[in-house]
């Protein structure tokens, strides 16, 4: 099978992340080495952003988020993949490196450019839709990030993810209700 060319360089946690993606395109990455970004990272992956462009792949998990939000929030027009957590687990861990083809196409498939953060939505939106508070919220939430393409997350992620993208209650209102 012919790998296809990814021109951006592509943000991820660690070799095993790298070796994954090179199995199916011909890409270059930056590995940041797990959940501490480095200065000198981030110098990095500034300078392949303002050369290159930049998708942040990082794994479906808390360390995982807090690395994107911080490459999101220093380097603003950052494209973003997100692999469905699902699709990127063993019965202990979770991770790009576990996720096949067809998640990692789907996730480059459906890239995400956050934009400056304006007030769509509100903590209290999320409540009235069940996306906080309630015992099924963490399932709502996850039908919500794999219809937008933005990846899982508490309420307070969710919350920023959807206001970075513009979304509106009655668009989310319509998503939960499909």
């Amino acid at each position: 099978m012919e790998r296809k060319r990814i021109r951006e360089v592509i943000v991820v946690e660690g070799k095993h992340d790298t070796d994954r993606l090179r199995m199916y395109y011909d890409c270059d990455t930056i590995e940041t080495g797990g959940s501490s970004l480095s200065d000198e990272t981030m110098e990095r992956i500034r300078a392949a952003a303002a050369l290159r462009g930049i998708i942040v792949l990082t794994d479906p998990d808390s360390p995982g988020n807090r690395i994107r939000d911080r490459i999101n929030r220093e380097i603003p027009g950052c494209r973003n993949a997100f692999v469905d957590r699902k699709n990127a687990r063993t019965d202990k861990k979770v991770g790009v490196e576990h996720a096949g083809y067809e998640a990692i196409s789907e996730a480059l498939s459906n890239l995400v450019t956050y934009t400056e953060q304006n007030r769509t939505i509100s903590i209290t939106d999320l409540y009235e839709l069940g996306l906080s508070g309630r015992k099924d919220s963490a399932a709502l939430r996850e039908k919500a990030g794999r219809r937008l393409h933005i990846g899982n997350g508490n309420a307070r992620t969710m919350l920023n993810r959807l206001n970075c993208l513009n979304i509106t209650k009655e668009k989310l209102k319509e998503i939960l209700d499909e």
